[in-house]
């Protein structure tokens, strides 16, 4: 059996935004039993994702459950506003 690999990039306004998304979308592990693994990094303002398993409908499952999560999390974004700068203070 072949794997299916989907690689994506998908660029961000700035890296804060591009790291918030990354945060929240890097806890939504694909459950075991699916047989597709989903593995996200973060470069600067690029999200960079691959999908791959052996089976096309379980891939494409697991792509169009990763755009609702992006859409929803874009969109609160933008609701909100850009994200304000964080500062630590020791």
């Amino acid at each position: 059996m072949s794997t299916l690999n989907v690689n994506l990039s998908i660029p961000f306004p700035s890296s804060r935004e591009a790291e918030i998304v990354y945060q929240v979308l890097r806890v939504d592990k694909e459950p075991s039993r699916s047989s597709v693994s989903k593995e996200l990094t973060l470069d600067s303002n690029l999200l960079k994702v691959e999908i791959s398993g052996t089976e096309a409908r379980k891939v494409r499952v697991a792509l169009t459950s990763f755009f609702d999560s992006l859409i929803l999390v874009t969109e609160t974004i933008q609701q909100f506003g850009p994200p304000a700068l964080t500062f630590d203070y020791y």
